[in-house]
C-alpha cells in the first residue's frame, strides 16, 4: 500500500498526516493527551486536510480535553499507606526503616519498601524506579521469546527506559526495542500487547492497514488491551 507522512499545526494542534491509498478521510484523537492523527486520501493536500481538520476543531478540542483531564497519579511522596501499581493492581506501600540494603517486597496486596533510616523521598522514588525496571526484566525475556516464534523474527536487543510520549518504540535500522518502565504498573496483558506491537513493526514500518491486520492476525484482542492501557491510572509525568 502507498503511504506518505506529513505534519502540521493547525489553530496550535499539532496534526499527523498518513496519505494512503483509501476513499475517505479520517481524523483521530488518541490517549494519554490527545494526540491527532489524520489518514487521508492519496488525492488530498495538506490545504485540504487543514480545512477537514478545521471543520471537526470542536469535536477534536473536545476528545482532548477529556483526555487530558484524565485520572493521574499525584507526586509519589513514598510513606506508608500511599498505593502504587503494580501489573496493574493497586497496592498499599508499607516502608519499613531498618539497617541494612534498601530493596522491595510483595506481601499479599502489600508493597514494602525496606530502607534505612533517613532515606530521602528522592531515593525511595530512584529505588521504585529501579524496582519496576527489575520487574520488567524479569518478564520480558519470556514473552520476546514466545512472540519470536509467533511472528518468526529476531529480536536482537531491547532496553527499558522512562518515555515520555511512547509505551514502547522499534528501531527498524538497528533491531532494538525500547519499553517504557511505566509498563509495570499496567496489567500484564498490556505489556504482551506493547511487545506484539513493536515487534510487529520489523514486519511493517508504518501504522497503515497492513500493520492493523498483521495485528489482528497475531492478537485479535489488541484493541481492548489497547484500551485498558491507555484507560489506566497514568504517573505525575505529562504524556503526549
Amino acid at each position: 500500500m502507498s503511504t506518505a507522512s506529513a505534519s502540521l499545526t493547525v489553530r496550535g494542534i499539532d496534526v499527523e498526516i498518513i496519505y494512503k491509498n483509501i476513499k475517505n478521510l479520517h481524523i483521530g484523537v488518541y490517549p494519554p493527551l490527545g494526540r491527532v492523527r489524520v489518514a487521508a486520501p492519496l488525492q488530498l493536500d495538506d490545504e485540504q486536510v487543514r480545512l477537514a481538520v478545521i471543520q471537526r476543531l470542536s469535536w477534536i478540542k473536545e476528545q482532548r480535553e477529556q483526555f487530558q483531564s484524565a485520572d493521574r497519579q499525584s507526586t509519589r511522596e513514598m510513606v506508608t499507606g500511599e498505593s502504587h501499581y503494580v501489573w496493574g493492581v493497586r497496592r498499599r506501600m508499607k516502608v519499613v526503616e531498618r539497617p541494612g540494603r534498601a530493596h522491595f517486597e510483595l506481601d499479599g496486596e502489600r508493597l514494602l519498601l525496606y530502607v534505612p533510616v533517613g532515606t530521602t523521598a528522592e531515593r525511595r522514588r530512584h529505588l521504585l524506579d529501579r524496582w519496576y525496571r527489575e520487574q520488567l526484566r524479569h518478564v520480558l525475556p519470556g514473552l520476546i521469546a514466545k512472540w519470536e516464534a509467533v511472528l518468526e523474527v529476531s529480536v536482537p536487543r531491547w532496553n527499558i527506559k522512562r518515555m515520555k510520549t511512547k509505551w514502547g518504540s522499534c528501531n527498524r535500522e538497528t533491531g532494538r526495542i525500547w519499553f517504557n518502565v511505566e509498563l509495570a504498573k499496567k496489567p500484564p496483558g498490556c505489556l504482551e500487547y506493547i511487545v506484539v506491537h513493536e515487534m510487529t513493526h520489523y514486519l511493517e514500518r508504518n501504522h497503515d492497514e497492513r500493520f492493523t491486520k498483521l495485528l489482528e492476525r497475531f492478537m485479535p484482542n489488541w484493541r481492548s488491551l489497547r484500551d485498558q492501557l491507555n484507560d489506566a491510572p497514568l504517573a505525575e509525568e505529562e504524556w503526549a
